[in-house]
């Protein structure tokens, strides 16, 4: 779940419907334990066609909030597989009423004890939860309600007008590096000795030493930081870099680098490197972008326990 914990709600989709196939997965288990041919994505269909008799395909899709065209895919398949029953509408020739089958009529009627037990089940583990999972949902369709469109096309309008801005370091900020960074620490690990030390005193830690901070700023909110930190003359760690999750997909990472990259070479720097963590696979993939590459740990044992990558910017005229 590392993926969906990434993207955010980004993913939120995908991630219903992967907890959407689970139960699939579930009930489909539960009919065949039982020898019940039927399978969960018809149930739907089946079970509305059971309660209200014959519909047509149009009256269908709208009842269960399906497409036309998905009903009459599945509703094909069906009729192939002995489950309904497909006839002209007595009021319009052109459209089919679809029906059940006595083999679906028989099989639903096997399933109910089963559907009663998926029910009660699913409740229960709810109520341990303390989650209305209706009502969940019900604000859930409202927050996707058909503004939805229109509001994110006006907010990516005004993200991409207002742009990412990279601004240095300002007594004022201090409190968005320790943020960013603490949140994105215990996102991913924990906050080491070092971590608590530098991020409580930037100043002396990173600035008095040589160093530089930066923070990108975004729709007028800070969104992003990173650090150069001088480890020796002329030699710098880029480190400390963190973006809000919010403010994903909007290239903030790859523009806080570039300012590093470029203050680097503004001192005329002679080595560039970071230390990672395998498990940061979209950051390491951002970092041989620009031009990183992979080497062995110089030396010492590295200066964070959870640091197993290390790597050392080639500069410019290579990439």
């Amino acid at each position: 779940m590392d993926f969906f914990s990434d993207v955010g709600l980004l993913a939120i989709g995908s991630r219903l419907r992967l907890l959407s196939d689970r139960l699939y997965d579930v009930a489909d288990a539960t009919y065949r334990d039982h020898g019940v041919p039927l399978q969960a994505r018809w149930f739907p269909v089946l079970r509305l066609l059971h309660d209200k008799g014959p519909l047509p395909v149009g009256e269908i899709a709208q009842a269960v909030g399906q497409t036309h065209s998905a009903i009459s895919q599945l509703a094909t398949k069906l009729v192939q597989r002995g489950m309904l029953e497909a006839s002209a509408d007595a009021a319009d020739g052109r459209m089919r009423r679809l029906s059940l089958t006595p083999q679906a009529v028989t099989a639903l009627r096997e399933a109910k004890p089963l559907w009663h037990a998926i029910r009660e089940e699913l409740a229960a583990r709810f109520r341990a939860a303390g989650i209305d999972a209706w009502a969940i949902l019900d604000e859930f369709s409202k927050i996707l309600d058909g503004s939805l469109g229109d509001a994110v096309r006006e907010r990516a309008k005004n993200g991409k007008a207002g742009g990412v801005r990279v601004v240095p370091f300002r007594p004022e900020l201090r409190a968005h590096f320790h943020r960013l960074n603490a949140d994105w620490l215990r996102r991913y690990f924990y906050l080491e000795e070092v971590d608590h030390r530098v991020l409580s005193n930037p100043e002396q830690e990173i600035l008095a030493g040589g160093g530089a901070i930066f923070f990108a700023e975004a729709g007028g909110a800070v969104v992003g930081t990173c650090a150069l930190l001088q480890a020796a003359d002329g030699e710098y760690e880029l480190t400390k870099m963190a973006v809000d999750p919010a403010a994903q997909g909007l290239g903030i990472g790859r523009v806080l680098i570039e300012a590093a990259l470029a203050e680097f070479e503004r001192r005329g720097g002679r080595k560039l490197f970071l230390e990672t963590n395998t498990k940061l696979a979209t950051a390491i993939r951002l970092y041989e972008s620009v031009g990183f590459e992979h080497r062995k740990l110089p030396g010492a044992q590295s200066h964070y326990q959870r640091a197993d990558v290390y790597m050392v910017w080639r500069g410019r005229m290579a990439t």
